[in-house]
């Protein structure tokens, strides 16, 4: 012990630190909602863009946060096994988005989508994903996506080697 008389952080303190920092200071209990392609590079694997995320989704599936997606994400997930033809891996894939909050589009939701889509010009879609990130009250939106970094009053997580945080 020092001369405070308070120990060290352990190991597995600094793990957990430096785990939450990656993620922007995420803390225990948040809630975020993920875009399309964190999720893509994560059921496919990507060896490229799945480890910047590989954090995130080990932190839910220890209980430190929670992941939402929008139905829309799961749409966008899902079309690509279908227009292959690989209904099996689109079932897996469903059953996989199972394990986190599926948001449906609400007219909350739409209302606000429709508004962010006006004002900013982002496609519908993404107006619908920045919309379900401040109607559920999720601390940022996690995506891979920079067109979302220019909308003020949202928190997003781009996930990329050596993380970055853009604060609007």
């Amino acid at each position: 012990m020092g001369t405070s008389g308070k120990r060290p952080p352990s190991p597995r303190t600094r793990k957990t630190t430096a785990v939450a920092r990656l993620w922007g200071g995420l803390r225990d209990g948040d809630l975020v909602v993920v875009d399309a392609a964190p999720l893509i590079y994560l059921l496919d694997d990507h060896p490229e863009f799945a480890p910047a995320f590989v954090g995130l989704f080990d932190l839910q599936a220890d209980g430190k946060v929670q992941i939402a997606i929008s139905t829309i994400a799961m749409a966008e997930v899902l079309a690509g096994p279908f227009k292959h033809g690989k209904d099996v891996l689109a079932k897996r894939y469903e059953k996989e988005l199972a394990n986190f909050e599926v948001v449906p589009v609400s007219q909350e939701i739409a209302v606000t989508a429709a508004r962010l889509r006006a004002s900013t010009g982002l496609r519908l879609p993404d107006a619908i994903q920045a919309a379900t990130t401040l109607e559920v009250g999720a601390v940022a939106l996690v995506t891979h996506d920079r067109d979302f970094s220019r909308l003020a009053g949202l928190r997003v997580i781009l996930g990329e080697p050596g993380q970055h945080e853009a604060r609007n």
